[in-house]
């Protein structure tokens, strides 16, 4: 791609909208809704909310981690539900909990290298319809019969070895765990909390913080541009239903811990089980003038990483946050807003505390010394994923469109993301106000 003497691209990609369905607790609400219709509720309502020409799409890239094992390229089908233009290409990306924001960087890229000028972006998850995975052993004597590979009296009883004892018939519970470790993730921050000194008085404080702007934010109506309501049978769903404005860290407090008896995680300082879509639309910024859309803001840079998940799992933003930094040439002292994905308080407090260590900085960067200190006036400014919920690829779009519309809202020129994800990854962004 030809590039500027200032290393910048010749297009640039803008944000211009966003929308999502309100998030809920996973098995409530949505239960009838898988992660195809939560997309279609997404993208529905943004060309309803935005008014674009479907004639005018040329692609949809979205993220998923629960995908269908029947239909798992979620992008196509979004497409064909919706009855969008059968021209309008389609993929399905996944980065764990950093898919949606891959999906973007994904279109902002085909944008600025002059392979699309408007595309829909972003990701959905529905844990309430996740695949059940059946036992290995049930599946191989099952299988061979099912798919007429074995016949007969033979096949059959064959078939039947795989229900003795019945237990081997049954599925196997889903756990947000590391294939590679066995271990899950809660387990994961508990060991993050205990090498970076979080206690649980931080992380309770953190998340009544997340909950109080989160419902500061819908009273407010920041939200009200970036949400419309999914009705479901005879029930209408307006708001985030996991948000609590009158919690306190005095209620925190109460609650045991939920991965380690002496541990300092609670299921009010860790982001919930949650249903939920989100998206973006990006365009070239010649084609969002031209179709008369006000961009919001563009992407300066991204950033993705990988650490070792036997190390500490959820590490990774510690490493591509401050090389988003780097590559877009700024300091940490210089971004107006931090966004960072709350899977735990005591992730985040972990993150914060490696990004202001001399030591981690001269070690694992190769810095003079720390990234910098984070602000708590800057950070997660309309509440994050404890009290927002956080279905793994939608989370991604959802901060996007809440950074980008509050740099556009307030006047502040840059904004910093940052996401943790399983496998070890990493994913950061910095955004800019056009």
């Amino acid at each position: 791609m030809p590039v500027s003497t200032e290393n910048k691209p010749l297009r640039r990609a803008v944000i211009v909208a966003g929308n999502r369905t309100p998030f809920v607790k996973a098995f409530s609400e949505y239960l009838e809704l898988d992660t195809i219709a939560l997309g279609v509720e997404a993208v529905g309502g943004l060309l309803k909310r935005t008014g674009l020409e479907p004639s005018e799409i040329d692609g949809l890239l979205w993220g998923g981690v629960l995908l269908p094992s029947l239909a798992p390229n979620v992008a196509r089908e979004i497409v064909i539900d919706l009855d969008l233009p059968t021209s309008v290409e389609a993929n399905t990306v996944t980065r764990a909990c950093a898919s949606g924001l891959q999906a973007i960087t994904d279109a902002v890229a085909k944008i600025e290298r002059g392979e699309a000028d408007v595309i829909i972006a972003g990701g959905s998850d529905s844990t309430s319809n996740a695949t059940l995975a059946m036992p290995e052993d049930f599946v191989r004597s099952v299988a061979p019969f099912a798919m007429g590979k074995t016949k007969g009296v033979g096949g059959f009883f064959g078939m039947l070895g795989g229900f003795m004892p019945p237990t081997r018939a049954l599925p196997k519970m889903p756990k947000v765990a590391e294939r590679s470790t066995g271990e899950v993730m809660g387990e994961s921050a508990e060991k993050m909390a205990v090498i970076h000194g979080v206690s649980r008085e931080a992380q309770d404080a953190l998340a009544t913080r997340s909950h109080h702007r989160a419902a500061a934010a819908w009273e407010s109506g920041v939200f009200a541009q970036e949400v419309t309501a999914v009705t479901v049978g005879d029930k209408t769903i307006e708001r985030d239903t996991i948000v609590r404005a009158d919690t306190s860290e005095e209620k925190m407090a109460r609650l045991r811990p939920v991965f380690s008896k002496n541990g300092t995680l609670t299921a009010a300082n860790s982001s919930a089980l949650t249903d939920g879509a989100s998206a973006t639309l990006i365009m070239s910024e010649e084609k969002a003038r031209a179709l008369g859309f006000t961009p919001l803001a563009a992407f300066k840079s991204w950033a993705y990483s990988g650490v070792d998940p036997r190390e500490q799992l959820l590490k990774g933003p510690a490493i591509s946050m401050p090389c988003a930094l780097k590559r877009a040439g700024l300091s940490l002292d210089e971004i107006d807003m931090i966004d960072m994905h709350e899977a735990f308080a005591a992730q985040v407090l972990s993150i914060v505390a490696m990004l202001e260590d001399e030591t981690f900085g001269r070690e694992e960067l190769g810095r003079d010394g720390a990234v910098g200190a984070v602000d708590t006036d800057k950070l997660n400014v309309h509440g994050g994923s404890v009290a927002l919920g956080h279905p793994f690829a939608a989370t991604g779009s959802r901060m996007v469109n809440t950074m980008a519309h509050e740099l556009h809202r307030s006047g502040k020129n840059t904004a910093l993301l940052g996401i943790c994800a399983a496998g070890g990854l990493g994913a950061a962004a910095v955004l800019e106000r056009v």
